[in-house]
């Protein structure tokens, strides 16, 4: 193998860099106006999208939509978010619900 094979086959996606890199900005925003830090999980939606589930350092949560798995976890780990492996446990105890999801929450049920 050549250099120039290796460099095609293992250089980056400069598109799908471009999008975390966006997607990174909001997780960072997300994270200052929430206590400085967020916890959160990167889910598979389907075939072309990722969601990417946030909790703040204050129990507010969020969630930005990726459009691939990969481009998700770059953008977390470009953001500085600490991933957990599901929503469950610890992650989850840390929400914090108002009234607003509550409300939903019964409504959906009804």
């Amino acid at each position: 193998m050549t250099n120039a094979d290796t460099a095609t086959t293992t250089a980056p996606d400069a598109r799908a860099e471009r999008r975390a890199k966006r997607i990174a900005k909001h997780l960072s925003s997300f994270a200052a106006q929430h206590g400085g830090s967020a916890d959160g999980v990167v889910e598979y939606v389907g075939a072309a999208a990722t969601r990417i589930v946030l909790v703040g350092a204050d129990g507010a949560w969020g969630d930005q939509v990726a459009p691939s798995y990969p481009v998700g976890l770059r953008a977390a780990e470009l953001a500085g978010i600490t991933l957990h492996d599901s929503f469950e446990g610890e992650l989850g105890l840390k929400v914090r619900t108002g009234p607003y999801e509550w409300k939903r929450m019964a409504g959906i049920q009804i």
